[in-house]
Formats: structure tokens, C-alpha cells, sequence
């Protein structure tokens, strides 16, 4: 994927990759009537890296310059893909000005650029109504209304139920009640997503051979064929195969063998000595916890079969079922032994920051979403590289072999790769599955 024009009609970069010229939009606005020029641009970037650490695992520069509808970045070294970066949610452009005017945007919602305008935000429901100086095409809705339904299942009563209009991946369980329905419209795409676990290194998982023995005692091609009902790829590398990063070429050394997994097990000392089906060491049974969350119907399926897969080869595997917010905390801590969850690949149409961001060294602190105990000097070498040469051959290869350097390391599950949907009443038209996910209430979403 790459980035395109919309905000920023161009741009251009310099032989050596660190000075990036943009041209704003000569015709954007805000949605309070404000021109959106470079200044406003070099303001909002500037209040995202103030407010945010993670803006500057994206990139970070020496020098933002505005001068009418130009903008120029200067960065401390090359960043290939730096428009990519930029089209991240988190350096959505603001109205700044609005804000040193007295605007909370907490409160208030955001000045943006978009079709919409928030009105009112709770964790439940977000309401938006229509932006009256939109700038690029027609609204078609006065109100749109977008409630958080968690549950898959709720969801999807809701859509037959006329509750909502429209839902965004629904379940392989309920996805039959709407594929064949002339009611709907259901589009589907590739995605850009890895459902993995990750194995945490701070206990019993800092021993490789169990982690091995982990890999190797599940089935995940029967989960992604029979479990999911085909909706599913399944897992083998850290990038899915709609991504041109290797996957066919990658070695998967730890393929579904329980007769492997038992033995990797005995290898490291877990037997079972006592009759009771479950491997032990020192009077201790193996007993994992397994941490995650419900907003993703695949996922405590995907946690269920590896219990039952877990406990044929006499590991103990208790699942326990959190808040999103809460996995993220012990993604960061560690606290966990293994943590299933769902995570786009490339948001930025370059999967460098994923790579780094999940499996990059965490020294004192420096890379705070990596709290799996996981560092490897290699693969932050490679990483690197991708992240910075201007060859796209050299980071191809530099990705390829970093994600190789996992699977040998044992790093962690790549459980499977889902088709995206989104399913809407046959009324609604331009409904668009984007690979990313960003993009759903468009000004092409309309009803007629």
C-alpha cells in the first residue's frame, strides 16, 4: 500500500530521504470555515508529537517549516515511508487555533477536515452531524450514529434487527445469515490483520523448547478451515500473505506435531508423573493463563480451541477475558503468559513500525509496547535497515529476514490472517472494506 493525495495534493523528497516538501490542499478546510494551510498542518503535528510518545516511533524531525500551502519536514534521517506515517490516525490534522481559542476538545470534540463532526462521545456511542463547510464532495447524512457493540453476537442482532444500519466484521458464526441475504450488501476484502499470541518471556515461556513445544501442539489449519469456516487464513509468519513479504518462502519450524510438542515438553523437563494428564516439574503441574478479549468474535474461539489443543499434550491453559484497554497494559507489562489479540500489520502501508513496535529490544524502557522479554539484536539490525534505506529491494529482503529470526526464536503464535467485512442494508451504497479499516463513514456512504 501506498499513501495518496488528498490533504496534501504532493509531495517530493530529497536524494538523501531527509527533507519531505508537501503542498497542502489549496481547497481544504476545517469544519469551522478555517483554511487549512501549512501552518495549520505544521501546529497540528507539533501538538501530536507534544501529547503523544508514540509519534515519534513513527519518525522523528529537526525542523517542521511552513510557508503558505507548502510544508517542509526535516527529518535526522531518511524515513521512506514518512507520508505513509502521516496517514496514521494519530496525526489526524486539528484546528489548533480552535483550540488556544478555548475549544476542549475532549469536551467539545476535535476541529478536523472530514465529512463529519463529532458531537458527542461516550464509550458506548459516538454521534456526528454533518460538516457544513465540507470541502471535498457532498454530505449525504445530516446524523450519523455509531454505538460500540463489543459483542459479535449483539451485533449482528442488532444489524437483523434494524437496530443499526450497518456492522463491521461480523463472526464466521453469524456471516451465513447475511452473505446469501438480498437484505444486505456484504464486501469483503484481504486484511492487513495477524491474530497472534504472544508468549510472554518473563516465566516459564523464557525457556525456547516450550515455547516450541506451544507452536508446534496446536492446529491452526484446522481453526482457519473447520473453526472458522474458511474466513480465516492460517498462521505462519508475522505478515499475511496479502502482504509481498516473503510468506511463501518463510519456514514455519514449528508446524501442528503434538508428538513434537510432547517432546520438546519432556526435553525441558515436563512429564507427566502422576497419572493426571497434565505435565509437571517439581511437583508442579504446567499451568499457563491466557489473556484475552471479546470485541473480536475470533478471538476467544481462537482461545478456546488452543485450550483444548493445550490440554491434549498436558498443558493447563485458564483463559481469562478482558477490557481491549486492559491488554494493552499487559502487552506492556508482561504480566501475562500468553496474550491473544488482533493487530493491523501495516496501518501505515509499511510494516516496519509493526515489527519494531511488537518485537523491537525494550532496553530501560525504550520500546514500552514490547513487554514480552523478547530482544534480538539481529532483528533490530534488519528492522532498522528496512525502516531507513531508500532500496525497496534491501528493506524486502531486510523484512523478510527479520520475520524469519521470529520463527526461529520462537517468539510467538501467528495464529491466522482474517478477511475483513463489512455487511450494511441493501438501501446503503459505497460500502468500502478498506484494507486498513480506517476508512468507513466516507462521503460516498449514502442511502437510497
Amino acid at each position: 500500500m501506498k499513501a495518496k493525495p488528498w490533504l496534501a495534493s504532493k509531495w517530493s523528497v530529497s536524494e538523501d530521504g531527509k527533507t519531505w516538501t508537501f503542498t497542502i490542499n489549496d481547497k481544504a478546510k476545517f469544519s469551522n470555515g478555517r483554511k487549512v494551510t501549512a501552518q495549520a498542518v505544521k501546529e497540528s503535528f507539533e501538538r501530536t508529537f507534544a501529547k503523544s510518545n508514540r509519534a515519534k516511533t513513527f519518525f522523528t524531525y529537526d525542523s517542521i517549516t511552513a510557508d503558505g500551502q507548502t510544508l517542509t519536514i526535516q527529518t535526522d534521517k531518511a524515513y521512506p515511508n514518512l507520508p505513509g506515517s502521516l496517514g496514521d490516525p494519530l496525526f489526524v490534522i486539528v484546528d489548533v487555533q480552535s483550540e488556544r481559542e478555548g475549544r476542549n476538545f475532549s469536551a467539545d470534540g476535535p476541529i478536523g477536515t472530514g465529512p463529519y463532526v463529532v458531537t458527542s462521545f461516550t464509550k458506548e456511542r459516538a454521534e456526528l452531524a454533518a460538516n457544513e463547510n465540507y470541502w471535498d464532495g457532498d454530505v449525504p447524512f445530516k446524523r450519523v450514529e455509531v454505538p460500540s457493540i463489543n459483542d459479535a453476537n449483539t451485533r449482528a442482532m442488532a444489524l437483523q434487527s434494524g437496530d443499526i444500519d450497518m456492522a463491521i466484521n461480523i463472526g464466521p458464526g453469524e456471516y451465513s445469515l447475511f452473505a446469501d441475504n438480498k437484505d444486505y450488501t456484504v464486501t469483503e476484502a484481504s486484511s492487513l490483520r495477524d491474530v497472534m499470541a504472544r508468549m510472554s518471556q518473563k516465566g516459564e515461556l523464557k525457556d525456547s523448547n516450550l515455547r516450541a513445544a506451544l507452536i508446534a501442539g496446536i492446529d491452526r489449519d484446522s481453526y482457519a478451515k473447520n473453526l472458522l469456516k474458511d474466513t480465516f487464513i492460517a498462521g505462519k509468519a508475522p505478515l499475511p500473505p496479502s502482504l509481498d513479504y516473503g510468506f511463501k518462502q518463510l519456514k514455519d519450524t514449528n508446524p501442528y506435531d503434538p508428538n513434537k510438542a510432547k517432546t520438546l515438553l519432556a526435553k525441558s523437563g515436563w512429564t507427566d508423573t502422576n497419572g493426571d494428564g497434565l505435565v509437571d516439574k517439581n511437583g508442579q503441574n504446567l499451568s499457563l493463563v491466557l489473556y484475552t478479549y471479546t470485541s473480536r468474535p475470533e478471538l476467544t474461539l481462537y482461545a478456546e480451541a488452543m485450550q483444548a489443543d493445550y490440554k491434549k499434550i498436558g498443558i493447563d491453559v485458564q483463559i481469562k477475558i478482558v477490557d481491549y484497554t486492559m491488554i494493552d497494559e499487559l502487552a506492556k507489562t508482561g504480566d501475562y503468559d500468553l496474550l491473544v489479540s488482533s493487530v493491523v500489520t501495516a496501518n501505515t502501508g509499511d510494516p516496519v513500525w509493526f515489527l519494531k513496535q511488537y518485537w523491537g529490544s525494550n532496553i530501560d524502557g525504550d520500546n514500552p509496547n514490547n513487554g514480552s522479554g523478547f530482544n534480538n539484536s539481529r532483528f533490530d539490525e534488519l528492522t532498522a535497515l528496512a525502516g531507513s534505506t531508500l532500496d525497496a529491494t534491501i528493506a524486502r529482503n531486510a523484512i523478510i529476514n527479520a520475520q524469519q529470526i521470529l520463527l526461529d526464536e520462537n517468539a510467538t503464535i501467528f495464529l491466522g490472517y482474517p478477511k475483513i467485512n463489512m455487511i450494511g442494508k441493501s438501501y446503503l451504497k459505497g460500502i468500502h472494506t478498506s484494507p486498513s479499516e480506517y476508512y468507513v463513514i466516507t462521503k460516498d456512504l449514502k442511502k437510497e
